[in-house]
């Protein structure tokens, strides 16, 4: 089972919160949202949010969490008064349904949106804003599968017919550090040659084998 940072009860809030912060910046403050993506993806706060810090999951509007994102990224103060809204928005819907997704697949932010442009979603947003959420994460899974190849760890995991839970157990590297660097959350080439030596052992595999190729 997926070991998320925060727990489902924060979630609604925590969307939300974001699908409000998307609204507020793109349609109030006229920061188009390819923008807003690359300011928040490089911001602090999208790190907070991904590791579940109660301070934004549950201490933050979204208007707040969009003036932090400006002021952080550009310097910026956003004084522009919210107006009132009579309903969810396409650019609330994209916020909303990035934050379930982030929660879902423990991705970073910045790499869903690299898999799934602002652009994208603005597009998905018809056929998907009413639908259930599962039929979203489906698309973005697939998505993702497409954009991010599998890395050398999860290859050899699978041809061995581990899961990852097991490999944790066996190996000792805990089952998120294994989760982590199979989605390139983390960088195997950066982990310390104990860590590779444990799960090589179990793999059958040498410690090179794990590592990726740098592109050049």
């Amino acid at each position: 089972m997926m070991t998320r940072a925060y727990q489902e009860t924060y979630l609604s809030k925590a969307q939300a919160a974001l699908g409000d912060a998307f609204d507020y910046a793109i349609n109030d403050c006229r920061i188009s949202g390819a923008d807003f993506v690359k300011l928040f993806t490089a911001s602090s706060v999208s790190k907070r949010l991904e590791n579940g810090e109660p301070s934004y999951l549950a201490g933050k509007s979204g208007i707040e969490i969009a003036a932090d994102v400006v002021l952080e990224t550009t310097g910026k103060q956003l004084g522009i008064e919210p107006r009132e809204r009579f309903g969810r928005s396409r650019e609330y819907w994209i916020g909303w349904a990035a934050c379930y997704y982030q929660w879902h697949s423990s991705r970073s932010y910045g790499e869903i949106f690299d898999a799934i442009p602002f652009e994208d979603l603005q597009n998905m947003y018809y056929a998907l804003h009413e639908a259930d959420i599962t039929k979203f994460v489906d698309i973005a899974d697939a998505r993702m599968r497409d954009y991010f190849k599998e890395t050398n760890l999860k290859r050899i995991r699978s041809v061995y017919g581990c899961t990852q839970a097991e490999l944790a157990k066996r190996s000792g590297v805990s089952l998120r550090s294994i989760q982590m660097y199979e989605q390139r959350n983390k960088d195997i080439n950066k982990a310390r040659a104990e860590t590779l030596y444990r799960i090589a052992r179990i793999l059958g595999c040498t410690m090179e084998d794990l590592l990726e190729k740098q592109p050049g």
